[in-house]
């Protein structure tokens, strides 16, 4: 199944105004008691505090992304210790959360803004597709664990949701601009205007053009490639309703060798309306459309249009339950041009998932002792129905310190991949789809525990345990020396997630976290799948942030990922700095360095053809006026 992965993947600035999120010298004003109590939503679909969500759950904020100067969401997600992130080439990422981690994972569900970018013909993510202006996002939430209870199949090892910032936070002009030598040219364009005290809007456009990985001799790997993006958002609060509607529209272009250059393009648009009810109460309607192509040459092309209606109500029952259900349904129609190497078959399929969700939580001593009980129903054309309950338990001990605890099913339902696959074009198929292969299964157990012993130090621990059935694997087809997609596989995985923010002055940030991921895969008897997984056991991320003076600031980023064993990637130490400097009011010039330890190393993939991430330089300049 490596094999397949590698072909698959390789193939297949306002002005200054009274104290803003955007503004950059809010940042040293924040303690760590307001950091944890930053609202996420992610956990429970409903508004809650980070401080006492009852998951493994790490958030990115806007200013960390902003500070850290990276320019890409990829790139942004290494800040999170509780995922795995391993660039593959320029325009590729391996992302997965406590294992699995390959260029076509697929236990990890992605959200931007509430809508899913996950594509039912792997699973997984087209990372090249997933882009944005970094000034726009407000935060992105990172949960490690199941969430199938909430956000359906696929979220079995994580969720990750992306969430921009409302228009009216992004008023006036912001111009950005760099140039380096990875990230060759990069621009972007943000106007927003308030129309009234309820409306507001915001424009953006962006383009960046990067350079060629390397290969381990230093050749070119030639796989530069540039993309170009717009979009727009516009968000209305008249009284108790709020209504968004945004979009988005890109195409890129990839370097290949043979036989032309890749292509991606496509365009998305969203509504959402929220009416806030009475007793705390809301409910919340959104819809959206996704159309994406890609076209890679010698492989296959795709043309995939999405469309999903969903429906959530939240109430409180009795002073002591809190409920939120909801319906959903979405429909996804592909048309796949195959070629002599795979053929998807049929060419063309529509998958239909309704489904139906309810979540209660309920207050068993003085609001300081919580049971959250849960499930998901959801059908799917593979195979029917498939449940997805969860139970979690949390305990305030005392002021500052939270423990947690939760038992969930998630399940990792087909893809056109696992069923419709066939390579080569005609029979006899080295490799076939099978026809009854099922969906992958996961029981995970988590206990947490998350406490703020100073007003100047926090931190979070996670354990977990989770038993995987059904895994998928490559078996002896009737023919020998052929493949068929099957089920074989199981086994356990086991780890530990732990991190702490620290405030050592006031003008210095210190963060560090640390996630450990062991595994024992098996298979059952006869199989000749070895159920090998490139994952590193060890994984740490530090980041410093100090603001030297008013118009100075700098910023350091360390990760050290251990050996990646099959294929062997050797383990790895990064470091990215960072030097802002800011001349006079909205203008902030930036001098990056990335990878600064090494010339190049390989993140991901098998010799000899890996691709290798070269030391780089970047000098961005934003203005925000």
């Amino acid at each position: 199944m490596v094999g397949l992965a590698l072909a698959l993947g390789t193939e297949l600035c306002a002005a200054e105004r009274p104290k803003r999120a955007e503004d950059p010298a809010s940042f040293a004003e924040l303690s760590l008691e307001e950091l944890g109590n930053i609202e996420i939503t992610s956990v429970s679909k409903a508004p809650e505090w980070l401080s006492t969500a009852a998951s493994s759950v790490y958030v990115i904020t806007g200013k960390e992304i902003r500070r850290s100067g990276v320019t890409s969401i990829p790139e942004a997600l290494r800040l999170a210790p509780n995922l795995q992130v391993a660039q593959v080439d320029s325009s590729q990422y391996a992302i997965s959360a406590r294992g699995f981690n390959s260029l076509t994972a697929n236990k990890l569900l992605v959200l931007i803004d509430g809508r899913s970018v996950y594509t039912p013909l792997f699973s997984g993510v087209f990372w090249d597709a997933q882009d944005t202006i970094l000034e726009d996002i407000e935060r992105i939430e990172v949960i490690s664990g199941p969430g199938g209870t909430l956000w359906g199949a696929n979220a079995v090892n994580g969720v990750i949701n992306i969430i921009t910032r409302n228009a009216r936070d992004t008023e006036g002009i912001l111009l950005g601009a760099g140039v380096g030598d990875e990230d060759r040219i990069l621009g972007s364009f943000r106007y927003g205007q308030k129309v009234s005290d309820t409306l507001a809007y915001r424009l953006y456009g962006k383009y960046f053009d990067r350079d060629d990985t390397v290969l381990a001799n230093g050749d070119d790997a030639g796989d530069s490639w540039d993309k170009g993006q717009g979009g727009f958002r516009v968000d209305w609060n008249p009284g108790v309703d709020s209504l968004t509607f945004q979009g988005d529209a890109y195409r890129g272009s990839i370097d290949q060798d043979y036989p032309s250059e890749q292509t991606i393009e496509g365009e998305n648009l969203l509504g959402r309306w929220t009416r806030e009810l009475a007793g705390d109460a809301s409910l919340q309607l959104q819809v959206y459309f996704d159309h994406a192509e890609r076209d890679l040459p010698g492989s296959f092309a795709e043309v995939r249009n999405t469309y999903d209606v969903e429906l959530q109500h939240r109430f409180t029952l009795a002073g002591r339950h809190e409920i939120i259900w909801g319906a959903g349904y979405r429909t996804s129609s592909d048309h796949v041009k195959n070629s002599a190497m795979f053929v998807f078959s049929p060419s063309h399929r529509r998958l239909d998932v309704p489904s139906i969700f309810v979540q209660d939580r309920i207050a068993l001593w003085k609001d300081r002792l919580h049971l959250t009980l849960g499930s998901k129903l959801e059908h799917n054309d593979y195979t029917d129905f498939e449940i997805q309950p969860n139970v979690r338990l949390s305990w305030q001990v005392h002021e500052g310190h939270f423990l947690w605890a939760a038992i969930s099913r998630a399940v990792r339902t087909p893809a056109r991949l696992d069923r419709d696959l066939f390579s080569p074009a005609s029979p006899p198929f080295l490799l076939e789809g099978g026809e009854d292969f099922e969906s992958e299964t996961v029981l995970a157990y988590e206990l947490g525990y998350r406490m703020q012993p100073h007003p100047r130090l926090s931190l979070a621990l996670a354990l977990f345990y989770n038993d995987y059935d059904r895994l998928r694997t490559l078996e002896p087809d009737y023919i020998p020396g052929y493949l068929i997609v099957n089920n074989a596989g199981e086994g356990e995985t086991y780890g530990v997630e732990l991190w702490g923010e620290a405030l050592l002055t006031d003008n210095w940030r210190f963060k560090a976290g640390y996630a450990y991921v062991e595994k024992d895969m098996r298979v059952s008897s006869g199989s000749i799948d070895p159920m090998e997984f490139n994952d590193g056991k060890h994984r740490v991320v530090v980041r410093t942030s100090i603001d030297v003076t008013p118009e100075i600031e700098f910023d350091g980023t360390l990760i050290y990922v251990s050996e990646l064993p099959d294929p062997d990637v050797p383990a790895y130490t990064r470091l990215d700095l960072r030097l802002g400097w800011k001349p006079v009011q909205g203008l902030e010039i930036s001098l990056i360095g990335r990878n600064l330890l090494d010339p190049q190393h390989p993140e991901f993939g098998a010799e000899p053809d890996r691709s290798e991430i070269e030391r780089s330089v970047l000098v961005r300049a934003v203005w925000r006026y």
